[in-house]
């Protein structure tokens, strides 16, 4: 009797087991099902179609006295809403706090997660202290660019004056004569342009060129220094003046001058020394 029993239940089993392969091959959408840990056979979600399905909804945001209807997907960021916002109210997405159920949220935050629905309402406040650090930032950096500007513009104004530096210097080691008057004008422009750098102020990279360039003018104008100060006695004298003094005085004339100062000074010692005093 068992043994019937046994032998019957096997039979069962593997009828079962053919029928189940044999629904499996007749199923052409056998790929839309899946089997879960517990043993239960059910469809397959689609996860792409699900991400691309995504429904339109009406949000009612408030901005002071005023109310703005926008129309968003579900699965939008309130980034996004922030950008769909700027249309409408002109404040920069930095400068936008978003409210909703007394909570702000994160830009990178999305509506249906926050739930946020169909005929939600929002509040709109605009962040003054993002505000300013938007505007510093942007006075910031047209600051530095203006700076970087001057100071292309500064180097290539050096690197003029640098070859007329050298000209001059060249002349002098050939010795030829050069003018005091070029020497002068060269140093003033030298001058102008360390005052200009001065003015200029800058942070790491911007900071090290305006140091080099301090550096280059300054050396200029030290060598300009050192061709003014040449000495006749050294060999000829390479710096002309354009008022030059005649200084070839003959020595005899120079004589007959010291000749005649010297009785003017004894005359003046005698009526200093010869006051006389009266008695009664």
């Amino acid at each position: 009797m068992q043994s019937k029993v046994t032998k019957r239940s096997t039979i069962n089993m593997f009828s079962r087991d053919k029928k189940s392969d044999t629904n499996v091959h007749v199923n052409p959408n056998v790929a839309e099902w899946e089997l879960r840990p517990g043993g239960m056979l059910v469809q397959k979600r689609n996860s792409d179609v699900n991400n691309n399905f995504s429904s339109i909804i009406k949000v009612k945001v408030k901005y002071g006295s005023s109310y703005h209807q926008i129309h968003i997907s579900s699965h939008a960021s309130f980034g996004e809403l922030k950008k769909m916002l700027t249309e409408s109210t002109g404040l920069h997405v930095q400068d936008q706090k978003l409210i909703f159920k007394k909570k702000e949220r994160d830009s990178k935050s999305y509506l249906d997660i926050e739930r946020v629905k169909d005929g939600s309402k929002l509040i709109l406040i605009e962040d003054i202290e993002s505000r300013e650090r938007r505007i510093l930032e942007k006075l910031r950096i047209a600051k530095k660019e203006k700076a970087s500007k001057s100071l292309i513009e500064i180097t290539l104004e050096v690197d003029k004056l640098a070859k007329k530096v050298s000209t001059l210097e060249g002349n002098v080691s050939k010795g030829e004569v050069i003018s005091e008057l070029d020497v002068e004008s060269l140093t003033e422009n030298l001058m102008r342009v360390l005052i200009t750098l001065d003015e200029i102020y800058g942070e790491g990279e911007l900071k090290l060129q305006r140091k080099e360039q301090v550096r280059r003018v300054q050396k200029h104008i030290e060598t300009l220094d050192m061709l003014k100060m040449s000495k006749p006695n050294e060999g000829n004298n390479n710096i002309t003046k354009e008022s030059k003094v005649d200084c070839d005085v003959p020595k005899q004339h120079l004589q007959e001058k010291q000749q005649e100062q010297q009785p003017l000074k004894h005359s003046e010692s005698v009526v200093v020394t010869t006051k006389w005093e009266t008695f009664d």
